[in-house]
């Protein structure tokens, strides 16, 4: 199979989809991989090390697009990238549809057959491509917070870890996942105070068997998110549910409850965001005010430390991507993971939750690819 990786084009996008590592692996299985000029740049890797990997260097993500088979990315297809796919195409990437209907009237125009990392699903019902950049956007977001937090950036003016006789920062963590453990191990490194909300009481004892007491576990009720929230100098929004659009568990009536000069980190912003204020930004301009509160609503958090976050998502997509390249759709009917991946297939959804965001019909995967 040809397999192709143009160069990120979303704002501030350093990660690339195929690092030189990952391209002598598809070398080997016997592909024939396309790499972008330019496209492991920002994460100091030239040309002359993807070509020394096997690479086939071109000039234009055109170039890739037309003589790809399947296209390897980081994040959702920009406009002018999907209006390059076509039908029989693979399409390996993040997408999280659900949020954006621009992007998936593109692809379903195109005939494309796209495969979500979000929604690939493994033995343990993890979310395994996600998981990476859950645990690098649950770090990020009490460094990006407690840089908001700041005085000159618009914040409180509190130091999370505090000094003898001053007490610390308060951070609040709704959602118990990947990225709220990530983001309270963090936290709790500086030596903020941490509490972490969520509705699963085996998940809740696991946190305080993980933490031994360093943080604080609370029942997610709405008089106890009222509280947290309230009482937080940092909320870190870190509720997912597979393929939907994030719950908006935050109102903006809420905001008037909170400390002037809190930070919002909402990490779900890809879902749509957990925060009713929240509204995507970019690493131009991360943050905004919205009644007093400051917002970071990143939507690549990761994208900030592309060496670190691209080498973990490929040792995570490598296996998959190989199968895709190695049996083409076939491999999408054989394991029910991968299939678990697929949003779109010839101008049809297939993901419920992402059908039942968007209001549009959604057909059984197997039933798509049987036809």
């Amino acid at each position: 199979m040809r397999v192709g990786c143009p160069k990120e084009i979303k704002n501030h996008e350093y990660r690339v989809g195929l690092t030189p590592g990952a391209v002598r692996e598809y070398i080997a299985h016997g592909h024939t991989v396309i790499i972008q000029s330019g496209a492991g740049a920002g994460i100091g890797a030239d040309d002359g090390a993807y070509q020394a990997a096997g690479a086939k260097i071109v000039k234009t993500a055109e170039e890739v697009f037309q003589q790809s088979d399947m296209i390897v990315k980081v994040k959702e297809p920009q406009p002018s990238e999907w209006a390059q796919l076509r039908e029989g195409q693979l399409l390996y990437t993040y997408l999280h549809l659900a949020p954006d209907p621009e992007q998936t009237k593109g692809l379903l125009a195109s005939g494309v057959t796209a495969i979500a990392y979000e929604t690939v699903t493994d033995d343990r019902g993890g979310l395994p491509l996600l998981a990476p950049m859950s645990e690098v956007a649950g770090r990020l977001a009490i460094q990006a917070g407690a840089t908001a937090l700041q005085k000159a950036n618009g914040g409180r003016g509190v130091l999370l870890g505090g000094v003898p006789g001053v007490l610390p920062g308060k951070v609040t963590i709704i959602g118990g996942g990947v990225v709220g453990i990530n983001a309270a191990q963090m936290a709790a490194g500086l030596g903020a105070d941490v509490t972490i909300l969520d509705r699963s009481i085996p998940r809740l004892r696991q946190l305080d068997d993980l933490f031994h007491g360093r943080i604080h576990t609370r029942y997610s009720t709405i008089e106890a998110l009222d509280e947290e929230v309230f009482s937080a100098d940092i909320v870190v929004g870190a509720v997912l549910i597979p393929g939907a659009a994030a719950p908006k568990l935050v109102t903006r009536e809420m905001l008037s409850g909170m400390k002037k000069g809190a930070v919002i980190v909402d990490v779900a912003i890809d879902q749509g965001g957990c925060f009713e204020t929240s509204h995507a930004t970019t690493h131009s301009e991360p943050t905004y005010e919205v009644d007093g509160i400051i917002h970071y609503c990143v939507a690549n958090m990761p994208g900030a430390v592309p060496v670190t976050s691209a080498h973990a998502l490929n040792n995570a997509t490598l296996q998959y991507g190989l199968q895709l390249a190695d049996r083409g759709v076939k491999a999408l009917v054989d394991n029910p993971h991968l299939r678990n991946g697929l949003n779109v297939h010839k101008g049809r959804i297939t993901n419920q939750a992402v059908a039942e965001a968007l209001g549009l019909e959604m057909v059984e995967a197997k039933a798509v690819l049987a036809a």
